[in-house]
């Protein structure tokens, strides 16, 4: 099966299934079996009292535990997808494809294709970008060029302007229960293909401090060495060194962000960028090479060490699988790496493993089943967020009132 064709098929599934997204049921699916077990039953089935059944209370119990063993892993690496994004109110692909040809496209995008011999019927935009970048790759063309400038702005616009009412309260679930780890474990390490800024909106929401690349200080200027750094609270009186500063994590942007610029300086910080000096990669099939030159390049040797260290938890949110740089290695590492967990977490997931997607989705499902340690939970962004364990470590007087509540309460 093709990579185009993969994909759209895998964005024909999404479409048919965002049409219902209400009704979807969470579920989940765990290693070596092929069955999915519900985490909620609908009233239908459960009856006019609307009490989850036995079986649904044993499967989220069975859930809350694996979250917990595996979220207390040393090492745990977040993978965030668009799907992310989505929730937040950011743009899908058919949105910026509207926002670059239009619904209908208008004549002169219609000339542009006709002279490309691209189909609009396919309405990929990744695909019509890529084809522009071709034809001027081999000849340059001011009305091709202009095009493609008009539409990297428009891109940028729609990933930038939803910010101001972005909806980022599963964001700061998401982040203020997995940042708040061990100190003596691995700081949780986030990887995300989004140009967009809800990340950071939602850190500096609940008072967490992402290490993102960047220098401390105005003007920010990117500088890889920032990864290697960490905060501690250092007391005010005596000898101690201090403790690591709770709620820190280190967030890469795999594809860039909207208020990065690149100059003749190096890579800065900005609110709002020239969208042809922006530091992001456009949907195009270039990004694959693109991705291997800096700033990405630093971010994608971290995410290729991150998976392949010992004792390691990657959760998988809203991503598609379609980006080959980053599926592949993963996909490796849990055929290579045996003390590897992957939770892959999806609103769709299910309808993929009964109606098919794309190759590296197929043989994550064939691992899952064989007994790899692959999770697959087809349940919203929204839900998932709020799943998760709180992993708030009791101080020593709470774990021992803790410890003597439940000797008193033993008969």
């Amino acid at each position: 099966m093709s990579n185009a064709k993969n994909k759209d098929q895998s964005s024909e599934l999404i479409e048919t299934a965002s049409k219902t997204i209400l009704e979807i049921e969470s579920e989940f699916r765990k290693p070596g079996s092929k069955i999915w077990n519900s985490l909620y039953i609908s009233p239908e089935i459960v009856g006019a009292n609307n009490e989850p059944t036995k079986e649904a209370e044993q499967a989220n119990e069975g859930l809350k535990n694996t979250l917990l063993q595996a979220l207390q892993m040393q090492h745990l690496v977040l993978l965030a997808g668009s799907g992310c994004s989505l929730n937040a109110g950011g743009p899908s692909m058919e949105d910026l494809w509207n926002a670059v040809v239009g619904n209908p496209p208008s004549n002169e995008i219609e000339k542009i294709a006709k002279s490309m011999h691209f189909n609009l019927d396919d309405k990929n935009i990744e695909k019509f970008l890529s084809t522009v970048e071709s034809f001027l790759s081999i000849k340059e063309d001011m009305t091709l060029r202009t095009f493609l400038n008009e539409a990297q702005k428009r891109i940028l616009d729609k990933c930038s302007d939803f910010l101001s009412t972005a909806k980022i309260s599963s964001h700061e679930t998401l982040l203020h229960r997995l940042s708040r780890r061990r100190t003596r474990d691995q700081r949780l390490r986030v990887f995300t293909t989004n140009y967009d800024l809800c990340f950071e909106r939602a850190a500096s929401g609940i008072g967490c401090v992402a290490i993102d690349g960047f220098t401390f200080i105005a003007p920010r200027q990117y500088d890889p060495r920032y990864f290697d750094y960490d905060i501690i609270r250092r007391p005010r009186l005596g000898d101690d060194n201090g403790n690591f500063l709770e709620g820190v994590f280190l967030l890469y942007k795999l594809h860039g962000s909207v208020n990065w610029e690149r100059t003749e300086n190096g890579i800065f910080e900005i609110e709002k960028p020239d969208p042809q000096k922006a530091c992001l990669i456009y949907p195009a099939s270039g990004k694959y090479q693109q991705s291997y030159s800096q700033p990405y390049i630093e971010s994608i040797a971290q995410y290729l060490a991150s998976i392949r260290e010992p004792n390691t938890c990657v959760l998988v949110i809203g991503f598609g699988f379609n980006d080959d740089h980053l599926s592949g290695p993963l996909l490796y590492a849990v055929q290579s790496n045996p003390h590897l967990r992957l939770i892959i977490v999806d609103p769709y997931i299910k309808a993929k493993d009964t109606e098919g997607a794309n190759q590296h989705v197929e043989k994550l499902f064939e691992l899952s089943s064989d007994g790899e340690d692959v999770w697959f939970i087809n349940e919203t962004f929204d839900n998932f967020a709020k799943r998760i364990p709180n992993l708030k470590s009791l101080s020593p007087a709470e774990r021992l009132l803790k410890e003597v509540k439940g000797a008193i309460q033993q008969p």
